[in-house]
């Protein structure tokens, strides 16, 4: 076999593909030195050719030298058998100890009945196997024989976290076994329809510069009692190191477990109650210096953070009453060595830099005595992250509680990004489980030819059994313990994901495969237990058979009108024929507004960076006037605008009545369509060229005059987008034509189920 072929197998053998179908439908193979890099990620040897066939027969051996899987996953409802090594003619015991319970018993075993049969013990289950009962393909390893032999998973034990132990002659091993529900629960009552949100976007005049969690309780107020929204869909509010400059993309970030202390309203923390009179002057001047920010129309975040900072630091130095005292134990002891991580990296950033690839050497090991030592130096830093940690989750909690309290059935919709800052917190306290040596990304596409590289570090497949799939459960975890739903950014990565050696350009990249049915299996225990409908945003290529699995593993897929048409007559699909299982939206944070597509925002900003070539600008303004005069005769086919008499105003109307009658069970409106604001949030494909994540919501204005491709001055942003006035969270409630659009989606959804409109 030529070395090639031994690579390609060895690669194979670790789910990693040697060639792939880009965007473009070319097929593509993975350069060999990028098959080396992808498997030297995992630590598997293959750097020569001796290396390769070293490794590829320890890869072929694995099964044989395995007693028991890391992890069994047993899916409720389903037979599930798992294999193990054993010496041939051994009696083997299996005992199962029932761990942390999540929720009602399930009974995993359900399936044919194959002998040999579970018993019932005390506090778990029990399995023999006698001499000469197993019955499986044998070999000899190390001059003993082994046999495979497939061993049936229990059932009737409770879903949650357990302990399998086999003990067989002389060998013994355990296991993590979890058993997981059939599928996460679905959306509860009549299809509902919310808003989706950035937050930091959302400023009133009490927060500092920046939409905060006191806001969000404001928002989900109005939305559940004025509006009839079911769901608020949020940003991700994941955690960010707390250095300057602050990172502006919620996708980019430190932690996708611990939230961003920046969302938090100072007046709102424990602490501020018992400031001294000359603590709470400076308290208040910080406040008023942040909010001078307000009149601006880009979020700065590093002076939001500079004035929190100083304001969270005199806070937290105040002491708690006992039971104050005492819940802020229990949510130590609850979030455990991870939170302890979190603290600590955050300290160490303070001192050391947002990248703890550069700290000093001792420090990068998060298990080592230096780390230990400056851990106890820094202890008052590392308090008052924890304290911040705590007061994040204190305030997710007061807004899922004025959720409720506004009848709103879902609540808090969470996002969770795809991957963490691969010099963030998460890679450090995570560095076994994460390729540190690879990033995650897209081969090339129609809207990006040359791939695209997302610059965030994958979790490792091979690692995630050996932990018992522990940094995703945490993770999802504690993001679900105030939400109701919970979006997952690209949740293809459940089934592959398109890593990119370091140096390497994204068409070199190699799709590596992940053990989906158990990540499934993970999400719907966690989802279970949160009791949280679970929403995939599985746009762009989507394999055969992705939509339909995450359909039965009870997964909402994700629907945005601007991309919907059949895939046979490429014709828009009308309303009745999108799918009830999904969220189906107008648009995305990586796309523009309604109104701003209306308006053909889009086009005058891509000509105005230059991406798209003078020569280009004109055929790309007729193909998308084209295509809005489509979607126009659809919503006048539906009956929803007069094409002749329809202003910017009514086809935004339109386009979300439009949605909010299609069979989906959720459906949601970006709330600044409510204002026709025009701007995008973010535009893919660049970083500083455009203003991302940087603005606020604001009225909307006339489209400014084309500007000369490539041009950009200090502030390039400043040139794409014309003066707007941003508008306080009191405004945007007030909007005529919030209340409108309100209106639109809920007789929408009235109409959908049969229901009166009102």
């Amino acid at each position: 076999m030529s070395e090639l072929d031994d690579l390609t197998a060895l690669a194979a053998a670790h789910g990693v593909s040697a060639s792939y179908e880009d965007g473009l439908h070319r097929e593509r193979a993975v350069p060999r030195d990028s098959l080396r890099a992808v498997l030297a990620a995992m630590e598997v040897p293959a750097a020569d050719d001796d290396e390769v066939r070293a490794s590829l027969a320890a890869a072929r051996e694995a099964l044989w030298r395995t007693p028991v899987p890391a992890t069994v996953v047993s899916r409720a409802g389903t037979f599930t058998s798992f294999p193990v090594a054993l010496p041939d003619g051994v009696r083997a015991e299996f005992d199962v100890e029932v761990g942390e319970e999540i929720a009602g018993p399930a009974d995993a075993g359900d399936g044919p009945e194959l002998p040999p049969r579970w018993t019932g013990v005390d506090g778990g289950a029990r399995l023999v196997l006698a001499d000469g009962t197993a019955d499986g393909p044998a070999q000899e390893v190390d001059g003993r024989r082994v046999r495979i032999v497939q061993v049936p998973a229990p059932a009737g034990l409770p879903l949650g976290a357990h302990r399998l132990r086999l003990r067989a002659g002389d060998t013994e091993a355990t296991a993590h076994l979890l058993v997981v529900p059939a599928a996460c629960p679905g959306p509860a009552g009549p299809p509902a329809w919310g808003w989706q949100v950035q937050l930091y976007a959302l400023r009133s005049a009490a927060s500092w510069g920046i939409g905060d969690l006191g806001d969000l309780r404001t928002l989900v107020g109005a939305a559940g009692r004025d509006h009839g929204a079911d769901f608020v869909l949020l940003n991700p509010l994941h955690a960010v190191l707390p250095v300057v400059p602050q990172e502006n993309s919620p996708y980019s970030p430190a932690s996708r477990r611990f939230a961003n202390p920046l969302y938090l309203r100072v007046e709102d923390c424990d602490g501020h109650a018992a400031l001294d009179a000359a603590d709470r002057a400076r308290v208040d001047a910080l406040a008023a210096e942040a909010r001078a920010l307000l009149a601006a129309d880009r979020i700065d975040r590093d002076r939001v953070f500079r004035c929190k900072a100083e304001a969270f630091a005199l806070l937290a130095a105040q002491p708690l009453p006992p039971a104050r005292a005492e819940a802020f134990a229990a949510y130590r002891a609850a979030e455990g060595q991870g939170l302890q991580d979190a603290a600590t990296a955050a300290a160490l950033a303070e001192r050391h830099g947002r990248s703890f690839q550069s700290w000093p050497a001792p420090l990068r090991d998060p298990r080592s005595p230096a780390v230990a030592a400056a851990r106890a130096e820094l202890a008052d830093r590392v308090a008052l992250h924890t304290w911040l940690q705590w007061q994040c989750d204190v305030q997710l909690g007061a807004a899922a509680r004025a959720a409720a309290e506004a009848g709103m059935r879902t609540g808090l919709m969470a996002d969770l990004a795809v991957g963490v800052d691969p010099g963030g917190s998460d890679a450090w306290a995570l560095q076994a489980d994460l390729a540190l040596g690879v990033t995650v990304g897209a081969p090339p596409d129609p809207l990006a030819p040359q791939g695209q590289d997302w610059a965030l570090p994958p979790l490792r497949p091979d690692r995630l059994p050996l932990t018992g799939y522990a940094p995703f459960r945490d993770l999802v975890r504690t993001t679900l313990r105030h939400a109701g739903a919970l979006r997952i950014d690209h949740i293809l990565g459940l089934f592959r994901l398109f890593w990119i050696p370091r140096g390497a350009s994204a068409a070199d990249g190699a799709y590596v495969r992940y053990p989906t049915e158990e990540l499934l299996g993970v999400l719907a225990l966690e989802a279970t237990a949160a009791g949280a409908v679970v929403v995939g945003e599985d746009l762009g290529t989507v394999g055969p058979g992705v939509r339909e699995t995450l359909a039965d593993h009870g997964v909402l897929g994700t629907r945005v009108v601007w991309f919907e048409r059949d895939p046979v007559t490429e014709q828009r699909v009308p309303a009745a024929g999108y799918p009830e299982l999904a969220l189906t939206t107008v648009t995305t944070h990586d796309l523009p507004t309604a109104a701003g597509w209306f308006a053909d925002e889009p086009t005058r900003i891509r000509a105005a960076l230059g991406l798209l070539a003078p020569g280009d600008v004109a055929a790309e303004a007729a193909r998308t006037a084209a295509d809005r005069a489509e979607l126009v005769a659809l919503l006048a086919a539906e009956g929803l605008v007069d094409p002749g008499e329809a202003d910017l105003d009514a086809l935004v109307r339109a386009v979300h009545a439009f949605v909010a009658r299609t069979p989906s069970r959720l459906v949601s409106a970006a709330l600044a369509d409510g204002v026709g604001d025009l701007r995008q949030p973010n535009l893919p494909g660049t970083v500083d060229e455009y203003p991302n994540w940087r603005l606020p919501v604001a009225e909307p204005t006339a489209p400014a005059s084309p500007a000369t491709p490539g041009a950009a001055g200090p502030d390039p942003g400043d040139d794409l987008l014309p003066p707007s006035r941003p508008l306080l969270l009191e405004e945007v409630l007030a909007a005529p034509g919030v209340t409108a659009l309100a209106a639109a989606l809920r007789d929408g959804r009235a109409a959908a189920d049969g229901r009166p409109p009102g």
